[in-house]
């Protein structure tokens, strides 16, 4: 279990392999009984959707799914608009609550569509990838995609728990696997050396998943100290983006074919590569990147890359502030900065 201590709204992880089995049991003891809403996509639904209408049912919640269509394109003002639709069609008040289940589309839209129905309800989430387990289910980033760019339009809006089960992952392809590998991968390269290790010992994907509540724990607890230090990401939480500006910018110009974790883990070594060669990095410091992402067999460079279009995606980022561009840099593994550095001149880290 850990504790996200914030001065105006605190909350757990559970992190316990099984815990999904007893789901309404977990729920009755963060709120009252009520009606529930639990946003969903059409993958995740047939798995574990019925499971958790029953057990929220047997704990005396009134349950219903709310099903969107799986994939990145979910994330968007359209789909939340059907949501609100839905929410009220359901009689859903301020007095209810929403249950995001499923990976981090909807963790993102749910939290979305629950801090802004009737100006904002209690939302749980139970995150049901490995990216979403060590990364956007907690945090209280909500937010969904525009036609300009990722993420562009959202909240800062905190759960009131989350759910997080090992076991969930056993239904994921591999691909979904390596996707959440290269969050932990920079969690490690940003603030813990010793989950770094952790990582070096393992040899795959499937011996990761064996050790999943550990590494996760680890990885979560970096995020847990900058959120519960920077809670609106003005500050030390800007770490958490290391490979994320240039990794957003692939993942846009690639009409979101490029997975999120893809484009982090190639977004990591581009900025690194360069980074090291000004001497802004130690040396050496990209080939242990690379060694690490190569060893869980994601990606370390686009197939192709057009280098224009890519800065542009990077400008139109909600990371671009006007003239100036925050990038996040490595002092070493296990440690980040922040370096701020004239918008035009992220260009060169584009090779």
């Amino acid at each position: 279990m850990l504790h996200i201590h914030l001065e105006e709204h605190s909350y757990d992880i559970l992190i316990k392999r099984g815990a999904f089995q007893k789901v309404g049991t977990w729920v009755q003891q963060l709120w009252d009984k009520q009606r529930i809403a639990v946003i969903t996509d059409s993958n995740v639904a047939p798995l574990y959707g019925g499971q958790i209408v029953d057990s929220l049912t047997a704990a005396g919640f009134e349950a219903t799914l709310l099903v969107v269509p799986a994939g990145e394109k979910s994330k968007s003002l359209e789909q939340a608009a059907n949501l609100y639709d839905g929410l009220a069609q359901l009689g859903m008040t301020r007095s209810d609550g929403i249950i995001a289940l499923g990976g981090g589309v909807i963790g993102d839209l749910g939290g979305f569509v629950a801090s802004t129905y009737m100006r904002g309800i209690d939302f749980l989430q139970i995150p049901t990838t490995l990216l979403a387990q060590v990364d956007s289910s907690i945090g209280g980033k909500t937010a969904v995609n525009t036609g300009s760019a990722k993420n562009l339009v959202g909240t800062f809006a905190q759960p009131a728990g989350v759910m997080i089960d090992p076991d969930l992952l056993t239904s994921l392809p591999l691909k979904r696997v390596q996707e959440g590998i290269a969050e932990i991968i920079k969690s490690a390269a940003i603030a813990d050396p010793e989950l770094w290790q952790t990582l070096a010992g393992l040899k795959d994907e499937v011996d990761l998943l064996a050790h999943a509540e550990k590494v996760i724990t680890a990885s979560l607890k970096v995020k847990q100290k900058v959120v519960e230090e920077d809670p609106f990401d003005h500050g030390s939480r800007l770490t958490l983006n290391f490979g994320h500006t240039i990794g957003h910018g692939l993942e846009r110009t690639a009409a979101f074919d490029t997975s999120h974790g893809e484009g982090v883990a190639m977004g990591m070594i581009m900025i690194t590569r360069h980074a090291e060669a000004i001497g802004l990095t130690p040396k050496g410091t990209t080939q242990q990147l690379t060694e690490m992402v190569e060893k869980f067999h994601l990606p370390i460079t686009p197939s192709e890359i057009d280098k224009e279009q890519l800065y542009q995606a990077i400008t139109h980022d909600k990371k671009a502030r006007g003239q100036q561009l925050k990038i996040i840099l490595l002092e070493a593994i296990g440690q980040a900065k922040i370096v701020t550095i004239p918008t035009e001149k992220i260009k060169d880290y584009l090779l």
